[in-house]
């Protein structure tokens, strides 16, 4: 069965001699864009005001000087990385017939040297190498972004607005909570309904009345609060007008389905929907990688450039999954109450102090132990089979080294640090 497209490398046929070659870096104030030209030697470096009607003369330009060289020029690639523009500028130039591609910022590898050279012309040198090693098929070399079409990005902003604004609530609110906290004043919940008549009567436990300048930023910060909250209410009763109004059109179908299943309310499917089930993800391997459960996918050229084993796991993963909390594979029923514990750690002795300690040797195996809890009924684990303290810290100590011994023979590639069916014990296939 053929796996779809995952953009990590092209997957049509690349003629050097005929295909016109940019990259551009991108800022606020202007566009460095450096090309390839077929039959010319120099590498061409133009720097352009931000306006793609300049930068689709100069591709056109470039493609006259290839033509009056003796070349025929039949492709013009254009990529750029992913940033502050979005993709309007490849949505633009693939309607005015060009090849456009976004590059994924963090798939290019670059020198991690602290005092490392770091210019436009540079950049556009390393994006350039890039680009065209994926033009050529090579896999490795970078990978591109899927170019939504402006309503998919639509879609998506009422969630990142409510996102950022339930943010910006709490940080009034705690801020509110820090002032009062300064003048010993506690137990003030600035969201409730009346909490504004509530901070006209508070008081000091000297008995005193607010201090004005701090009683009026306070009334500011109350304000600004109920703005936000206003706004939450809107973004959310508008969510539910559109459901109600179209609620079997595209992605509501999906929507109502998701929020039958208890736990689930509208805003988690719906955020759910628009953020991880409308990708288009290669596998469940890329379900687990972009879900932050296994590294990233440029993990081993991490390793090359020094940055450590375990560097592309603290990268991976969107935030956008994470508030939900939810399990989106199927667990089954005699899974669900397991512990990710090793063979070993279940074999393990317990003593007093082991619920503050970290994983240790649990990272070894990660295989599920359904229904297995070490601490049984009365609130301690079966006995040891008769092995006194010091012949049981012995023993604990030496399965922790052989552990940590498996641990580090494991290869870098292993499936086990992907794959989450192997992770988890479960079928992680949507």
């Amino acid at each position: 069965m053929p796996k779809p497209n995952d953009l990590s490398r092209s997957l049509a046929a690349f003629d050097q001699d005929s295909t016109l070659i940019a990259v551009i870096e991108m800022s606020q104030s202007s566009w460095l864009v450096a090309g390839t030209v077929p039959g010319i030697e120099r590498q061409p470096l133009k720097k352009l005001e931000p306006d793609e009607e300049a930068l689709l003369r100069l591709l056109r330009r470039w493609a006259e000087e290839a033509v009056k060289a003796g070349r025929t020029i039949s492709r013009i690639a254009v990529a750029f990385e992913a940033g502050r523009d979005g993709f309007w500028l490849a949505r633009w130039l693939r309607a005015h017939d060009i090849e456009a591609h976004v590059i994924h910022p963090t798939s290019v590898a670059v020198s991690r040297e602290h005092r490392r050279a770091k210019t436009d012309r540079l950049d556009t040198g390393l994006l350039k190498r890039a680009f065209l090693g994926w033009l050529r098929g090579e896999p490795g070399h970078c990978s591109m972004a899927a170019i939504p079409t402006l309503a998919e990005e639509d879609a998506k902003r009422p969630n990142r607005e409510r996102a950022s604004l339930v943010a910006e609530r709490g940080r009034i609110a705690n801020r509110m909570k820090a002032t009062l906290a300064r003048l010993g004043i506690r137990g003030f919940k600035p969201t409730l309904k009346k909490a504004p008549e509530r901070l006209e009567t508070l008081c000091t436990p000297e008995g005193e009345s607010i201090p004005p300048n701090t009683l009026a930023e306070l009334r500011r910060a109350m304000a600004r609060l109920r703005v936000v909250t206003s706004q939450i209410g809107e973004i959310e009763q508008a969510r539910l007008e559109r459901l109600e109004q179209a609620p079997e059109k595209g992605p509501h179908a999906m929507v109502r389905l998701l929020a039958q299943v208890t736990g689930i309310g509208i805003e988690t499917a719906d955020m759910l929907v628009q953020e991880v089930l409308s990708r288009n993800l290669r596998d469940r391997r890329a379900v687990a990688r972009y879900a932050g459960l296994t590294g990233a996918p440029g993990r081993e050229r991490l390793q090359a450039a020094g940055e450590g084993a375990r560097q592309g796991w603290q990268r991976a993963g969107s935030p956008w999954h994470d508030p939900a909390g939810v399990a989106l594979p199927d667990v089954p029923e005699g899974q669900r109450s397991g512990r990710v514990v090793s063979a070993a750690h279940r074999e393990c002795p317990w003593h007093p102090q082991d619920h503050d300690r970290g994983a240790g040797a649990q990272a070894a195996d990660r295989t599920v132990a359904p229904g297995d809890d070490r601490r049984r009924a009365g609130g301690r684990p079966p006995a040891a089979g008769g092995m006194n303290r010091p012949d049981r810290c012995a023993a604990k100590n030496r399965r922790f080294r052989q552990s940590s011994a498996r641990l580090r023979r494991t290869a870098g590639d292993d499936p086990r640090w992907r794959c989450p069916a192997l992770i988890h014990g479960f079928d992680a296939a949507m």
